[in-house]
């Protein structure tokens, strides 16, 4: 374990979600996490995880708790891990009235776009940036991201379709890392993201 990681402290969204297995992934690496559900806890982290759900219901969450606003704020210089449909709340404003996106990473996000619950489906994926051996990953009415910019860097592809996405201090996956037991995205994220934008 590097060092730097006990002083670390995580903050990962607990509106709605699988936040506690991003909490888990992260105390699987020895990091200190810490739930966030008010703008006084995101004063308290390094770095964010937006975690998986339903991406009209966090926007509801997040605004009916006052927590959209300065989490926008927060996001324009903190690194931030978006996994579904924080990934698609990361991502450029898409046609739909009813989520609001933060709009800080190039590309649009097309909602449940392999199709419903009962279509969900697991994979390998090789991701030679990331780690020596295939990811196990679990794609849960997974979006699918279009309209990339140029500036975004792919880190993994299934098929045709660019699945891990980078640009700058923000990281985003179409799929579910923290439901595997492999915390190998969530350490690059820490390794890569967080400590090198220092």
């Amino acid at each position: 374990m590097r060092p730097e990681y006990k002083e670390l402290v995580i903050g990962v969204v607990a509106m709605q979600g699988s936040f506690a297995k991003h909490a888990h992934s992260m105390g699987k690496l020895g990091i200190t996490s810490r739930a966030v559900r008010t703008a006084e806890d995101l004063k308290l982290v390094d770095a964010l995880i937006l975690p998986g759900g339903e991406s009209t219901t966090m926007t509801l969450l997040l605004e009916n708790e006052g927590l959209w606003e300065p989490l926008n704020d927060m996001l324009d210089t903190l690194p931030v891990f978006g996994t579904c449909a924080g990934a698609i709340l990361l991502g450029n404003q898409i046609d739909d009235e009813r989520v609001h996106c933060f709009n800080k990473i190039d590309y649009l996000a097309e909602r449940n776009a392999y199709g419903r619950q009962i279509e969900s489906f697991t994979t390998a994926l090789v991701m030679p940036k990331i780690v020596d051996h295939d990811f196990h990953a679990i794609f849960i009415r997974a979006p699918k991201f279009k309209d990339i910019g140029p500036t975004v860097s792919s880190l993994a592809v299934f098929g045709t379709q660019h699945v891990l996405l980078r640009q700058k201090n923000v990281l985003a996956a179409s799929f579910h890392p923290e439901l595997t037991n492999d915390p190998a995205i969530h350490k690059y994220f820490v390794d890569n993201v967080i400590l090198n934008s220092r």
